[in-house]
């Protein structure tokens, strides 16, 4: 019985490679989530725009490749001082310059507000995928020096208002209840279960 049941639950794929993020958007859907979320990684083209655009581009590209429903995710961090900027292309700052460089950009502001922003991207996976769904969410913080784990982004740097801990020294559980990819998660998990 418990092999049929396995064999009848739909999956929905979750192109990535990183483990933990999965981990996390699991954690976050929890055990009610209609779908079964498996992940594929799919190296897609970096793709330069707004979030909503790369979101959607990024979609469209990944439901063409694997023919199936896919969710993509395209995560953003925002300085309000550089106007928006590191936004999309946080990846790459990170990668080039470390938690200790993000705060270098901002010395010379007195600003260091940010926005953590979230974008789920949804393709059910025909072939032309006009019709791709944006679920998003935003978490307003400060960047400050890097405090806690660094094995999870920017997580040590952003820390989210009316908190006194970076996103790394909150417990997982806590900060999964506030984050940006939370607030996205619990719209797209909304949409599945009045969908599904």
């Amino acid at each position: 019985m418990q092999i049929l049941k396995r064999m009848a639950t739909k999956t929905l794929t979750f192109v990535t490679g990183n483990v933990k993020k999965l981990e996390e958007v699991r954690a976050i859907l929890g055990n009610n989530f209609p779908l079964e979320v498996i992940n594929h990684k799919l190296d897609l083209p970096e793709l330069q725009g707004e979030i909503d655009e790369v979101s959607i581009q990024k979609c469209q590209e990944a439901a063409r490749r694997l023919k199936k429903p896919v969710i993509v995710e395209d995560t953003c961090l925002c300085f309000r001082a550089l106007n928006g900027l590191p936004g999309p292309y946080i990846k790459w700052f990170l990668e080039k310059l470390g938690p200790e460089g993000l705060i270098k950009l901002l010395e010379g502001w007195e600003d260091k507000s940010a926005e953590a922003v979230c974008t789920f991207a949804y393709c059910a996976g025909d072939e032309a995928c006009e019709d791709v769904k944006i679920f998003q969410g935003k978490t307003q913080g400060t960047i400050v020096p890097p405090r806690g784990s660094r094995d999870f982004g920017w997580d040590c740097v952003f820390q989210p208002d009316g908190y006194d801990r970076t996103y790394s020294e909150l417990p997982k559980e806590e900060k999964n209840k506030i984050s940006h990819r939370y607030k996205a998660l619990d719209k797209l998990k909304s949409y599945f279960m009045e969908t599904s």
